[in-house]
Formats: structure tokens, sequence, C-alpha cells
């Protein structure tokens, strides 16, 4: 196994753990939808800490190994269309899931709050868990790095 082909492993694992934390992402947003129990969003975001660091790591990695992959490789080269069209793609997931990210974090400070005080309802938190321009904004992330994961699949022009 050579050099390339030990750089092609470790960005597909990447890519694996990008795709991975946004299924997690989304399987707990779509679990909160509405409810605004303390206890239970506080249960599910514990569950959501594990993507922290795989959408970190999966994102950074992804982005950096497929650079060099492009660089190192003979077949490719950084500025061809579909290599551009998926970093221009990255970059608008990153952005997007990154603003979903920053709501979140601020959704989990009012839910470490609420949750020792019981779990009675709450109107605000459910609301911030229901928030349409935060769905709107995840499901650009994941349109975003799902069709850069199509264009890495099939390299259309490559």
């Amino acid at each position: 196994m050579g050099f390339s082909d030990w750089l092609l492993a470790l960005h597909l694992l990447a890519a694996f753990a990008l795709i991975a934390a946004l299924v997690l992402f989304t399987a707990v947003m779509v679990a909160n939808w509405g409810d605004g129990r303390p206890q239970r969003a506080s249960a599910f975001f514990r569950v959501a800490a594990l993507g922290g660091p795989l959408i970190g790591a999966g994102a950074g990695l992804t982005l950096v190994l497929g650079i060099w992959l492009a660089i190192d490789l003979d077949d490719f080269q950084p500025w061809d269309g579909w290599i551009i069209a998926s970093i221009v793609l990255w970059a608008i997931g990153g952005f997007a899931g990154s603003r979903v990210g920053a709501h979140y974090t601020a959704t989990q400070e009012l839910v470490d709050r609420l949750a020792v005080e019981g779990n009675e309802p709450n109107a605000e938190l459910a609301a911030k868990l229901s928030d349409a321009s935060i769905r709107t904004l995840h499901a650009i992330t994941v349109i975003a790095f799902t069709a850069v994961l199509v264009l890495m699949i099939f390299k259309p022009g490559a």
C-alpha cells in the first residue's frame, strides 16, 4: 500500500466521520422538535456531544486530505472543476453548520439551566429546538456535504 492509498483511506474515514456526525445531529434535531422538556433535551444533547469531535475532525481532515490527494495524484489537479466545486460546497456546508452549532451551544446552556429546575415543558426551549431557520441551515449543511460526497464519488469531468 502506497502513500496515496493511505491518504485516500484516511480521506474516506474522515468523510465517513463527517457524514456520521451529520446523521447523528439530524436524529437529535428531529427527536427534539417541538419538545420543551429540559431533561429529555439534555439526554439527547449528551448523545450529540459525540458528534462534535467527529464533525470537526471529519470536516477538517476531508478538506486537507482531499487537497493533498489532488496534489499527490497525477490524475487530478486542485483546480479541476469538480474539486473547486467541492471546496466551495464544503465552505457553504461549514458556514451553515457553524451557525447551527452556535445555536445549539446556546440552547444547551438553556437546557442545562432548565434541567436543574425540573422537567416541566418550557415554551422558550421548545421554540429554540423547533427554530425553522436553524432547520433550514442544517438542511443546507446536509445538502452541501452530500453534494461534496456525490462529487467525490462521480468526479464529473475527470
